[in-house]
């Protein structure tokens, strides 16, 4: 009876490159409040956050979703943001919002797009894809929107109409600037009655 010998393999997976594939952190079931110069800016609440310092450059990623409140210096409530996934590329100080982007501020404006563009640096909001604003006064809907980040000056271009609710009035936090329609009217030609109508009884 003869006993073969075999050399024993060490079962290793191979190295992962590039790094910047790997996180450095990743947190679940995230709510925690997040500063600015010493004050309270900010509440995130997510499902994931992972942080990666490999990538160039660097961000925190948000892929399950983000809910993020922003207060006042007072510690009020300003707003409230909402999206399907997130990204914040901390040393750009830009936060880029995919998927269902909504916003409500505590004025009574709701905000929905498909993509949002956050620069903290020049404090102001933008995006070039269909978005669709409301406020109390009026409704606007365009392919390209830029706001300041406290969304009180804003604008919508490419507009696809501007519907007025109620009696038209001046509102000092309403400053919306609209470019022209993009679509252009067609010349109406004179028609000619196909049959005589009856008025209904």
């Amino acid at each position: 009876m003869g006993v073969s010998c075999q050399e024993e393999r060490e079962h290793t997976a191979p190295a992962i490159y590039p790094r910047d594939s790997v996180a450095v952190m990743t947190s679940y079931g995230v709510n925690t409040l997040i500063s600015d110069s010493g004050l309270i800016k900010y509440r995130i609440v997510t499902e994931s956050w992972e942080v990666n310092q490999a990538k160039n450059p660097s961000r925190w990623i948000f892929l399950n979703g983000l809910f993020l409140e922003q207060f006042d210096e007072k510690f009020h409530v300003e707003a409230y943001i909402q999206c399907d996934t997130a990204y914040y590329f901390d040393q750009l100080k830009l936060w880029e919002l995919r998927g269902r982007v909504r916003i409500r501020t505590i004025d009574g404006l709701r905000f929905a797009s498909e993509e949002l563009f956050w620069d903290q640096n020049k404090h102001e909001l933008y995006s070039n894809r269909f978005s669709r604003l409301v406020t109390p006064d009026r409704e606007m809907q365009g392919a390209y929107f830029r706001s300041d980040e406290r969304m009180t000056h804003y604008m919508i271009s490419n507009s696809k109409g501007s519907f007025v609710k109620g009696e038209m009035g001046n509102s000092d936090n309403d400053t919306i600037l609209a470019a022209p329609d993009t679509v252009k009217a067609k010349k109406r030609q004179p028609t000619k009655p196909s049959a005589k109508t009856t008025p209904n009884v």
